[in-house]
């Protein structure tokens, strides 16, 4: 049923009420279960990734070092191809479905890239360049399988790609 409002009316404009209308229940329960719309997005959508863990986790801890833990973050939760595989078709649906892509572009915007931008007090873009940086590396290492990286160790990938990482997060206005 979320499933379905979301893509309908996509991720900014579906609301946990309506969503509980179209269910049959009330709102309150579906609070209860999933405590935010996001958190009901992710269920829906069958996410590995929770945006009320993720923000906490890579804001936590010294801002030098935030390019490293959102690298090991990533690296860690794109490992195991169970967990990998709902990330990789939702991304396969986006790049053939333009309302998939929609949906899953106001999701990330607002749930994620948004909210971390403003925590952090730097523009959305800088947030975006890191996103897109990281989301290349995962398309080339298990899509393209592209090696050396496809096959490359954690270590050896958060040394090169934290610094650039940090740069993004780590700079001025």
């Amino acid at each position: 049923m979320a499933r379905r409002v979301f893509a309908e009316k996509g991720f900014d404009r579906a609301t946990i009420r309506g969503i509980a209308r179209e269910a049959g229940v009330d709102p309150a329960l579906v609070h209860h279960y999933f405590s935010s719309k996001e958190g009901m997005f992710v269920a829906a959508m069958e996410l590995p990734v929770d945006p009320e863990e993720v923000i906490p986790r890579v804001l936590s801890g010294p801002r030098e070092q935030m390019g490293e833990r959102l690298v090991r973050y990533i690296l860690a939760a794109t490992a195991d191809a169970e967990a990998r595989q709902p990330v990789m078709a939702m991304v396969r649906t986006a790049m053939t479905n333009d309302e998939a892509a929609g949906m899953i572009r106001e999701f990330m915007t607002r749930a994620l890239l948004v909210r971390v931008a403003e925590a952090l007090d730097i523009p959305p873009i800088r947030l975006e360049a890191a996103f897109a940086q990281m989301f290349g590396v995962i398309m080339a290492r298990y899509v393209l399988r592209l090696e050396p990286l496809a096959s490359a160790g954690t270590e050896e990938l958060v040394e090169l790609l934290a610094p650039a990482i940090q740069r993004y997060l780590a700079g001025s206005r």
